[in-house]
């Protein structure tokens, strides 16, 4: 799981840069979970949360993390509530 985690999260801190630099802050978070609902398949978005469960978010940017957590029901909408 190591390598796929961080590459993961690599790309998700690289998209999360590019939504960041939006001038409204909150839209940008929403953008952002939309695009990795669209555009990531389902085991990309349920290792990236299973990572991020693991390790309280390790690695992921500030914004990153703060749209993961604050939005995960856009993101992954099937994610299971523990």
């Amino acid at each position: 799981m190591g390598m796929n985690a961080e590459h993961l999260i690599k790309m998700a801190n690289q998209i999360g840069a590019f939504f960041a630099s939006q001038p409204d802050p909150a839209q940008a978070r929403t953008d952002f979970a939309l695009h990795l609902r669209r555009q990531w398949d389902p085991q990309m978005r349920r290792a990236l949360y299973a990572q991020l469960d693991a390790s309280g978010g390790e690695g992921l940017s500030a914004f990153a993390l703060e749209a993961l957590q604050g939005l995960r029901e856009q993101v992954e909408p099937q994610a299971a509530r523990a």
